[in-house]
């Protein structure tokens, strides 16, 4: 069987030992504050992840920007120079123009190289729900899976990927368009929580609102209950902006609710992070639809 090997970018937000373990290999997006720019790596080795969420809680904005084809291009040629094959796993394309710039790159490098496949994928996901496909292919791949074979199981489980998460501070929201600054100013006041997921199209929506934190973390795993299929053969994803201890209560609640496989912690990256802000919640699993 010919080699392949699996590409994302750092929107997957999966922990870099896993990364490592399972040979993915990961795409820096770029993020800054104003006159300052730094690459996403998942070890946060251009700025920590804990200073980028103080920053953000000080007022600090973080602006983002897509990968563009000619880097797909630096990334994924030396790999098809060696004989190699590419499956690259992608962030929404309902969220970012990163997928189509890794199609415009992938068209121009099968001329150059006509014996190899690239695959790309539109996965409509993002933050470790994107992970959780890109880990779950890894998986495959490991387990002897072809490229095909791995290429298939994505397509065929990206809409049973599913995506919730409620944010702590709505202004957040309000930066990115999605809410108005008067829901903002008066949700604040109201304490009102949103849930929020990716729908089948890979954009964001809001689905409901609850008043209290710990009522909107509860509401996650409301959401888990209505559509999780076998969790106990799930590994379950949970992303955080800097708030552990709330993940952890998460996590306890669905331990308490499922005898899941396990359970996967990680901080929600800055790309993803600079539009959800600091203390931000987001819940992963496989369930019958989105």
């Amino acid at each position: 069987m010919k080699n392949y090997i699996i590409f994302t970018e750092s929107t997957a937000d999966l922990p870099a030992d896993i990364i490592e373990e399972l040979d993915i290999k990961v795409i820096p997006m770029t993020f800054g504050f104003e006159n300052e720019s730094y690459l996403d790596y998942p070890d946060h080795r251009e700025l920590d992840i804990k200073n980028f969420y103080e920053r953000l809680k000080n007022g600090e904005k973080s602006t983002t920007a897509l990968v563009n084809s000619k880097t797909f291009e630096d990334y994924f040629e030396p790999y098809l120079i060696e004989g190699n094959d590419i499956l690259y796993l992608g962030f929404s394309s309902g969220l970012s123009g990163t997928y189509q710039a890794s199609l415009i790159a992938a068209e121009g490098l099968k001329e150059k190289y006509p014996e190899s496949v690239i695959m790309c994928v539109d996965t409509k996901a993002a933050n470790t729900g994107q992970g959780l496909l890109v880990y779950s292919a890894a998986k495959k791949k490991k387990e002897g899976k072809n490229i095909d074979e791995t290429y298939q199981w994505v397509l065929d489980n990206i809409q049973h990927t599913c995506h919730w998460f409620t944010v702590d501070d709505l202004n957040h929201l309000k930066r990115g368009g999605r809410i108005s600054a008067v829901k903002a100013t008066l949700g604040t006041a109201l304490n009102v929580k949103p849930i929020l997921h990716v729908d089948k199209d890979g954009m964001l929506m809001a689905v409901e609102n609850v008043r209290g934190r710990k009522k909107s973390i509860n509401a996650l795993l409301d959401k888990m209950v209505e559509t999780c299929v076998n969790p106990e053969e799930q590994v379950i994803f949970i992303g955080h902006g800097d708030c552990i201890e709330d993940a952890e209560y998460l996590a306890k609640l669905i331990r308490e609710k499922f005898n899941v496989k396990d359970i996967i912690f990680n901080p929600i990256g800055p790309v993803v992070g600079s539009h959800t802000g600091q203390g931000a919640i987001t819940l992963f699993f496989f369930g019958t639809e989105r």
